[in-house]
């Protein structure tokens, strides 16, 4: 056990990682992109041109020319591998989506209870305003109070000159 790296009663140094980083919230816009493209028409046609030409080069062309013979295994090779990078990101796509659909859920949720607790806060004022309302003399209210001592009066009074109708007395 000779050299200091090898003992147990200190702790390593840290050593420098020198892979390379990134930002991850860079790499997950980027694989949507590239995610949103894939699902595209023009993704689907752009690569359905691009193995037409693949075909028809290795079919067509002059023998020497060809770089793909028949059973394709380099055009496999390079549709796998498209395959294969495509499938994770458009699966980092989906999880980003979630989440952002779970923050704006929690957020509509909170929306929501507050527009509850305004409606349920609203709905006790107008009972409030409805009850102090029964309380309050209201203008039928107090006209037919006035009628009623009007009433009152002119018995008190007795049989005297007829009173003026209401309309008759507006004109005055």
């Amino acid at each position: 056990m000779s050299g200091e790296g090898t003992r147990l009663d200190r702790p390593r140094e840290r050593r420098r990682v020198r892979l390379p980083r990134w930002d991850p919230e860079a790499f997950g816009k980027a694989s949507e992109h590239i995610a949103r493209f894939l699902g595209t028409g023009r993704f689907i046609a752009w690569m359905t041109v691009f193995v037409a030409v693949w075909l028809g080069w290795n079919i067509l062309a002059p023998e020497r020319l060809r770089f793909d013979s028949y059973p394709f295994i380099f055009l496999t090779l390079m549709l796998s591998l498209q395959a294969s990078y495509s499938a994770p990101l458009i699966l980092l796509s989906q999880y980003r989506q979630a989440d952002r659909d779970r923050v704006t859920l929690e957020q509509d949720r909170a929306r929501d209870e507050r527009s509850i607790a305004d409606t349920e806060f609203l709905a006790r004022e107008i009972a409030a305003l409805r009850m102090g309302m029964g309380e309050v003399a209201t203008r039928d209210w107090i006209r037919s109070e006035f009628q009623d001592l009007v009433r009152e009066m002119e018995r008190e009074r007795g049989p005297a000159a007829p009173s003026p109708a209401p309309h008759e007395e507006r004109d005055r």
